[in-house]
């Protein structure tokens, strides 16, 4: 198990940019697959995007194509989520997450991922 503190939200405007980063400690960092969930109020918490425990193959939801990129580095033991061109539909908090996975491709649902930090909440405003 791993324990996960995430940090960097906060209120941006629309268009703007954040980096999520997410610190990891407890076990081997490199031998766990790393992502990004997300619950906005009154919605379904959703996949955001991963990594594998390499950072070779990354996968990122539809809605955060092109905008959103996560990124790892093993010897600091962080991931991070570069969001830029944020919309107000991005307003959540954002979840990290992890497991020891041993897929070609990370996991996209929850059950796949069996540690999880606190959350941080982003705030976009149009």
């Amino acid at each position: 198990q791993v324990h996960l503190v995430e940090s960097g939200g906060g209120l941006v405007q629309a268009g703007g940019s954040l980096r999520l980063s997410c610190a990891a400690s407890g076990r081997t960092f490199a031998g766990y697959a790393m992502g990004w969930f997300r619950q906005a109020p009154g919605k379904e918490r959703e996949f955001v995007c991963a990594v594998t425990r390499r950072g070779g193959i990354t996968r990122h939801a539809e809605s955060v194509k092109g905008r959103f990129t996560i990124s790892r580095d093993n010897a600091k033991n962080t991931v991070y989520l570069q969001m830029n061109s944020l919309k107000p539909e991005d307003t959540a908090v954002y979840y990290c997450v992890a497991d020891q996975q041993f897929t070609l491709v990370p996991g996209s649902t929850e059950n796949e991922y069996e540690d999880w930090g606190q959350g941080t909440q982003v705030t976009v405003s149009s």
